[in-house]
């Protein structure tokens, strides 16, 4: 006789571009979840969170010192078995196969997806946040949208929070039901 092993704890990654909800579905879904939230945003290191506040978009290599970062945390949250949810924009392919790869690939993302309006509304309402309106365009020209990677979860962000939040919890649930179909 087999005695099934409990599930370990979740590593969950929002990701998507700036304005999308991230911060706020993030941790909702490390409160449902019994895990810890971490805010990408404060990996950065202060000279990026400086360029972005100036209004100058990041480069591949003033994020690799970031990613790596949110890799050594991922990592960390595997080996420890404690589970996190992580917010990171992760808006290149390449970005989320580090993380990936981090992990061992034990690791879901949640893709807030939503119209440019939408995000421009929330952008330019929101108090208190180092990102300005203006490097949304270029947010949107680097985004690769994650479509056909394995362990994506896409939400539409036209909803209110609790739905986005819920859809996502529906989505990673299912995620985890094919996952042990599968022998994952």
């Amino acid at each position: 006789m087999q005695v099934a092993r409990p599930a370990p704890p979740p590593v969950i990654v929002v990701m998507g571009v700036s304005g999308c909800g991230k911060s706020w579905v993030g941790e909702q879904l490390a409160k449902q979840l019994g895990v810890r939230f971490i805010e990408g945003d404060q990996l950065h290191p202060a000279e990026n969170i400086a360029k972005m506040a100036q209004g100058i978009a990041l480069t591949d290599a003033d994020r690799a010192p970031w990613l790596k970062r949110i890799a050594t945390e991922i990592g960390q949250a595997l080996e420890d078995s404690e589970g996190a949810v992580f917010s990171c924009s992760c808006l290149k392919k390449s970005y989320r196969e580090t993380l990936r790869a981090a992990s061992g690939n034990r690791l879901a993302f949640v893709f807030l997806e939503g119209s440019r309006d939408v995000l421009l509304a929330r952008m330019t309402t929101r108090q208190g946040h180092f990102m300005p309106a203006s490097l949304l365009d270029n947010q949107l020209q680097v985004l690769e949208v994650p479509t056909g990677e394995t362990g994506v979860v896409t939400v539409s962000i036209d909803n209110p929070l609790d739905t986005i939040v819920f859809n996502a919890r529906n989505g990673l649930d299912t995620l985890e039901t094919q996952g042990a179909e599968h022998g994952e």
